[in-house]
Formats: structure tokens, C-alpha cells, sequence
């Protein structure tokens, strides 16, 4: 390995991934020195699969099927993946009080919104400098949520936030995320998708680089001067 390589690793010192084992032990045995720190929307995304988990684990075991539009669960799928604060009062007090009336399953559910509202409001700290002990408070009332429930995702959950705490925790002390890339990510496999059946790779190329490039393409525009054009 080049020295110029080697100086270019140690350079680095935070990198944010995914929650994969895989990307873990690539980035550990590269980077040994770096700090891992875990991107706060695949936590989300994560807590949310949670939800919906427990959701359709709810509705087969008491009813022996999926869920249908008659369904207080199934009614309120959608609002139970928004944040509490975007939630309209009225609407959130609808969904509470129509899954507290559905017995045991309505009230797993909402054992599962709480731990995941728990987890976004730690999650919330990022950026705020925040105090050891307010974190530790925030963690710990997940945890105490979580501990409450008898949904085996939730419990999974819950383990999966513990093995994957220093990465957490580094993510909520520095702020860092990789929500850049994946945007780019996004945007490069919409254009995949537009493509489908290009024959040319060039022509491919080209239409991810454009759409990827588009944000800056109207920036550099917006302060460009065509040469020799008069005020």
C-alpha cells in the first residue's frame, strides 16, 4: 500500500454506516481508528419496521388473518409511522383510543409506538451538545418501555439498540449522518429504474450524473454570468 494511502486512512476519523454487521467489519478491518457511528434515519426506518412487525404479529394472532379496513390497527397503519409531533392532537387521540378499545393487541401496539417515539425523542438530542445524563435518562426510558412489552420484536429491538450503542451514542455526540449519500443513492437508482433497457451504458451513465448533479447545475446557473452580456 502507497504511503500517500496509508496517510489518507488515518485521516479519516468517523465513518457512518448502515446497521450492517458486514459494513462494520469492512469499515473496522480498514479503519481500525475510526470512530463507527450509526445513521440516525436507518435507526428510525428501523424502529418502524418494528411497529409494523408487531402490528401485523397482533392482528393474525387475535384474528387469524390480515388486517383488513374495519380494523382499528389497520385503519391507523399509516399514523402509527409518523412522528407524535406531526400527528394532528385529534387525529392521535382517535388512534390511542380506538387501539386501547381493541384490548391486548391495540395496547402491544401502542407498547411499540411508545418504544419507537422513545427512540426518536434520543435520537433528538443529536446536534444539542447534549449531557451524559440526559442521554442516559432518555435511553434508559426506552429501555424501561421496551422492558414492558411482551412483543418479541420490541425485545429484539431493544437488544439491537444495545448492541449497537456506541455507534448510537457516537451519532447523537457528533451529528453526523449519512443522509447526503443517500440521497444520492436514491436519486441514482430512480434514474436505474427510468432507464430500464437502455442498451447504451454511456446513456446511462450520463442520466444518474445528471440527476445527481442537478441541485448544483441550478446553483453554479443562478450565479453565472454569460461572458461579454451587459448589466
Amino acid at each position: 500500500m502507497r504511503s500517500s494511502q496509508i496517510r489518507g486512512r488515518a485521516g479519516i476519523t468517523h465513518v457512518t454506516i448502515d446497521l450492517s454487521a458486514s459494513y462494520l467489519r469492512a469499515v473496522t478491518d480498514a479503519l481500525p481508528n475510526a470512530v463507527v457511528v450509526a445513521d440516525r434515519f436507518h435507526l428510525v426506518r428501523l424502529a418502524n419496521d418494528m411497529v409494523t412487525e408487531v402490528r401485523q404479529h397482533a392482528t393474525r394472532d387475535v384474528r387469524g388473518r390480515r388486517g383488513r379496513k374495519r380494523d382499528p390497527e389497520w385503519a391507523g397503519r399509516r399514523k402509527l409511522l409518523i412522528g407524535h409531533e406531526r400527528l394532528d392532537p385529534a387525529a392521535f387521540a382517535k388512534l390511542w383510543n380506538a387501539l386501547i378499545d381493541a384490548g391486548d393487541p391495540g395496547i402491544e401496539i401502542l407498547h411499540a409506538y411508545t418504544v419507537k417515539e422513545n427512540l426518536r425523542h434520543l435520537l433528538a438530542l443529536s446536534g444539542t451538545f447534549p449531557e451524559r445524563s440526559l442521554i442516559r435518562d432518555r435511553l434508559w426510558a426506552l429501555y424501561e418501555q421496551a422492558a414492558a412489552s411482551t412483543s418479541p420484536e420490541v425485545h429484539r429491538f431493544a437488544a439491537t439498540i444495545e448492541q449497537w450503542w456506541p455507534a448510537i451514542e457516537a451519532a447523537i455526540i457528533t451529528d453526523y449522518s449519512n443522509a447526503r449519500s443517500e440521497g444520492y443513492n436514491r436519486l441514482a437508482k430512480h434514474q436505474g429504474r427510468n432507464a430500464f433497457g437502455y442498451r447504451n451504458v454511456h446513456n446511462h451513465r450520463r442520466a444518474i450524473r445528471w440527476a445527481c448533479t442537478r441541485q448544483y447545475r441550478r446553483a453554479s446557473a443562478a450565479i453565472s454570468e454569460v461572458p461579454g452580456q451587459v448589466r
